[in-house]
């Protein structure tokens, strides 16, 4: 029986939890001795595929603030907890001003938990910064957001992922996906999970075209194994970059379906059919005969 996915404390636009038990199988089915994402993003695939070895970077600097944060225990359950209670109970009595406050103050001099604050109370948990790295994400109208059960919940999500980091050699930095590709090497696995092209773009994961072929030549002149994550079409168009980046003899695709909660309301959140990339063969256990067997391309899965 599969485990639920462990969530992280942060809420991500485009997070990956639905395709957790699909990558961990993948992780499992390959040797490596190192981890690598160059987007890990609310790092909600490394903390359930939990590597015992890892590099995880990203440009956005507060979230990967946050997880150092956590490492290192300047951030704990107790102060998390603390904290989310004393600003729950401004945001409760002051509304929708002290949001903003808030949100001036992180502008000001941003700590990882008025970021968890503002993650946790803004319109629909999406993270987006100006041009000018501030974080410009209206509020939630939502003046009794943290109640005591939704404070014990994500307390116990920063207790759960202060566990998993006791027990691993990780290592979280702030930099450029071509940074952190040129720093591969054989024996490591790469997860990437770039920004959608056409979808999710603010300041910190903006992505062009010109983004998209750097990433593919980086991850072909890589001396190891990658699985790369992105969207292959829904109901409304398809993703060019599949074809044009994504096609060659050299890579293996196939698709699930996945649902993201982040249009404002239910008529505007559509499902998305996910792309796996590898430079390996794409193999997946058959249930009945225990045998690992081959993919179509594009074969769409429908998840259940």
């Amino acid at each position: 029986m599969s485990r639920p996915p462990l969530v992280p404390p942060l809420k991500c636009q485009g997070i990956k939890t639905k395709l957790v038990p699909t990558i961990r199988k993948i992780a499992e089915s390959r040797s490596y001795s190192r981890w690598v994402e160059p987007f890990c993003g609310s790092c909600v695939v490394a903390l359930n595929v939990q590597p015992k070895k890892a590099l995880l970077c990203d440009t956005n600097i507060h979230i990967i603030r946050l997880y150092q944060d956590i490492q290192s225990a300047r951030i704990t359950a107790p102060l998390a907890k603390s904290f989310l209670s004393e600003e729950g109970e401004k945001l409760r009595t002051q509304g929708e001003p002290y949001y903003y406050i808030v949100r001036e103050r992180f502008n000001a001099a941003p700590t990882s938990l008025d970021f968890l604050f503002l993650n946790r109370s803004c319109f629909n948990g999406v993270i987006r910064f100006n041009r000018k790295g501030k974080f410009n994400v209206p509020y939630c109208h939502k003046a009794e957001r943290f109640a005591q059960a939704y404070v014990t919940k994500i307390t116990n999500q920063v207790r759960q992922i202060a566990q998993v980091l006791s027990a691993v050699d990780w290592t979280f930095e702030a930099c450029d996906f071509r940074e952190t590709l040129a720093g591969t090497k054989a024996g490591d696995l790469v997860y990437a999970d770039p920004p959608y092209a056409g979808r999710h773009v603010d300041y910190f994961n903006s992505w062009s075209d010109a983004d998209e072929d750097a990433l593919a030549f980086r991850l072909s002149s890589a001396p190891c194994d990658f699985v790369l994550s992105t969207w292959h079409s829904n109901e409304f168009r398809k993703n060019a970059a599949i074809e044009r980046v994504w096609g060659g003899s050299n890579f293996h695709i196939t698709t699930r379906e996945h649902f993201y909660h982040v249009g404002s309301s239910e008529d505007l959140r559509h499902p998305m059919i996910e792309a796996l990339v590898t430079n390996f063969p794409l193999i997946e256990k058959n249930a009945e005969s225990q045998q690992w067997e081959q993919r179509p391309l594009f074969a769409l899965e429908m998840n259940p």
